[in-house]
């Protein structure tokens, strides 16, 4: 695979990363907004700090619509956990998916998601995979990110793995040990083992 062919299916890639990377933190702030509790301690009230959950959901489903009643989001989990120390939700077995404007659904699954106070942070822990498609036309190509670890800074558009990645875009596939992806700048740092391979598209396109 030569350079030029190699960075123009990069360039088409990179093009859907942030809409994956967004829609999982959307749905994180989502989650974050609905179901962690204020602060209610009054004044001059000084809790000691531990490292314990303040409240439990198991086997939980939420679920965001329009006001049409079209189906925004939904986040579903085994459990979560509230931590007030650290202010935050640790998720286990999250399931993700969230619906964009034009019908494109995104879907990021873990073993563990562990949010911070507003959202602006979320880790994708164990076996973390974020997919984007557009359902019902196959001729836009599936998009997947897939790795042990994904870091979603949401507040800088950036997301950072120090594990090994694997992105697939259609049946084109790329390797890399760490991944550091800026949004803002449109620039993907890939380091380690990098390798891609591109299959040959149909002669009509």
């Amino acid at each position: 695979m030569n350079k030029r062919g190699f960075g123009r299916a990069w360039d088409r890639v990179t093009i859907y990363l942030p809409i994956i990377l967004m829609g999982v933190l959307a749905l994180a702030t989502y989650w974050l907004a609905r179901t962690t509790p204020g602060a209610t301690a009054g004044p001059g009230a000084a809790p000691v700090a531990r490292h314990e959950p303040d409240y439990f959901l198991r086997n939980f489903s939420v679920k965001s619509f329009e006001r049409t009643g079209r189906l925004k989001s939904e986040i579903r989990g085994t459990e979560a956990r509230h931590y007030p120390d650290t202010d935050t939700l640790v998720i286990e077995q999250p399931h993700m998916r969230s619906y964009g404007t034009k019908g494109e659904l995104t879907v990021a699954t873990a073993n563990q998601a562990i949010s911070n106070s507003d959202g602006s942070q979320v880790q994708l822990i164990g076996n973390a995979v974020v997919t984007r498609e557009l359902p019902g036309k196959p001729e836009v190509p599936r998009l997947e990110v897939r790795g042990e670890f994904l870091h979603v800074f949401g507040d800088k558009e950036r997301v950072k793995s120090d594990q090994p990645v694997t992105l697939k875009r259609g049946d084109d596939v790329f390797h890399a040990d760490n991944m550091d992806y800026d949004n803002l700048d449109r620039v993907m740092e890939l380091t380690g083992r990098v390798r891609g391979t591109l299959q040959p598209r149909n002669a009509e396109r």
